[in-house]
């Protein structure tokens, strides 16, 4: 079954409050991303030990993003982003209540660790909802404006807000203020996708065949070699974003002598430019290709930007206007992998929830590698060692993205070049 959405500018207009809320769920999820690992380290605890939290919180992401898009086949979207919600906010409370504020770094990694798991099954959930309301030639379009209200909500709101709040009621207020967010997007949401009619042929599985629906997501890794391509480009598409969030405050606030607060209005220009940058990739991806938009714009544009977001601050010290620049590039290369949400479900029509959960997957995968990757490489070669292996991963997915092998819909009858693309 498919519906088909009327569409503006590629924007699915019967789903728009599922947009917004999306938008402002993310808001409150994205007021820790570029202050919490730096508060972790004002409360007495190493770099190495924030990061591990934080890695911690991407293998539980990981996990959930894993699940999500099958699960929201077979019990529908609407209860998994409902799941995800409450998780969300029970666990929120937890980890402020009994892990921040008593500082006792155990119950830290437990309760922030779990709530890892919610924002996946809410946020990826809707991007069932999606594929299955939306054109197949219009679908990187309509995820071109997914990502950017998830832009808008963890980057720009999540980032500005916290800017002016944490000099009035501090981070720990700030992080409070996050819950009323994320509660108000969670009942948007579930008013809002109530009546959005989705596929119902999984709802009567047996537990046998679901549970072998489920472990599609993890076979089609090994059964369809363009899956295992994508999800190792689709991991390597959000390091220096997760990264980044986890390792720059350390560099800006302490090393350069930035405020927080003018930390987190750089990182909020990052996010502010993806809001146009998604929907216009979204967009080329269906002009010039996918493929080629994801490996020219995508991977080498990643690589010069995460050289340039350390290397410009460095040069030009505390100068905050000199350290937008990378910034601004970092947010219009790294939505150039927009096109990639929609080769996951072209490469497998008849088991588009199993395709979405690897790339849910390895979107938490990505979550969950670019701390890790701090973790393993700061306290030998500090921050540029970290910007370097990020850098290489990039261009190694560029060379990736020429063994992947997709049909795009309605590519070669606009007269242009077959998507079947093995050349530039």
């Amino acid at each position: 079954m498919e519906n088909v959405s009327k569409q503006w500018l590629g924007l699915p207009l019967n789903l728009i409050w599922g947009y917004i809320a999306i938008a402002i769920f993310m808001t409150g999820d994205g007021f820790e991303l570029a202050f919490l690992s730096h508060y972790i380290t004002e409360l007495g605890f190493t770099p190495a030990q924030s990061s591990l939290a934080f890695t911690l919180y991407g293998l539980a992401a990981a996990l959930a993003a894993w699940v999500s898009g099958v699960v929201a086949e077979i019990i529908t979207p609407q209860k998994t982003m409902r799941i995800g919600f409450l998780l969300w906010c029970i666990f929120h409370v937890l980890f402020l209540t009994l892990g921040l504020s008593q500082s006792n770094y155990a119950l830290i990694l437990l309760f922030y660790g779990i709530r890892g798991l919610a924002y996946p099954l809410f946020l990826y959930s809707f991007i069932v909802v999606i594929v299955h309301n939306v054109r197949s030639d219009g679908v990187s379009s309509a995820l071109g404006w997914f990502w950017t209200v998830y832009s808008i909500g963890i980057g720009v709101a999540g980032s500005y807000i916290p800017s002016f709040t944490i000099p009035w009621i501090g981070e720990y207020g700030t992080l409070w203020l996050s819950l009323a967010f994320c509660a108000a997007g969670g009942l948007i949401a579930m008013i809002a996708l109530r009546n959005v009619k989705m596929p119902t042929h999984m709802h009567n599985l047996t537990n046998k065949q679901k549970l072998t629906e489920l472990s599609r997501a993890v076979t089609l890794l090994y059964t369809n070699k363009n899956v295992l391509y994508s999800s190792f480009v689709r991991i390597i598409n959000t390091l220096s974003l997760f990264g980044f969030a986890v390792i720059m405050p350390m560099m800006f606030v302490d090393d350069l002598g930035f405020t927080t607060s003018d930390w987190l209005q750089v990182w909020a220009v990052f996010f502010f430019t993806t809001i146009f940058s998604n929907v216009f990739w979204g967009i080329m991806g269906e002009k010039l290709g996918w493929m080629k938009v994801v490996r020219w714009f995508g991977c080498i544009g990643m690589a010069v930007s995460s050289l340039a977001f350390y290397y410009i601050p460095q040069h030009f010290g505390n100068n905050f206007y000199m350290a937008l620049i990378p910034a601004i590039s970092l947010g219009i290369f790294v939505a150039a992998f927009v096109p990639m949400a929609a080769v996951f479900p072209a490469l497998e029509p008849n088991h588009k929830g199993a395709a979405i959960s690897v790339y849910n997957l390895s979107a938490g995968l990505s979550n969950f590698l670019a701390p890790a990757i701090a973790v393993v490489l700061l306290p030998f070669f500090s921050t540029i060692g970290v910007v370097i292996a990020y850098t290489a991963l990039y261009v190694l997915a560029f060379f990736f993205t020429y063994l992947i092998k997709v049909e795009q819909p309605g590519f070669e009858a606009r007269g242009v070049e077959s998507s079947k693309v093995t050349v530039a």
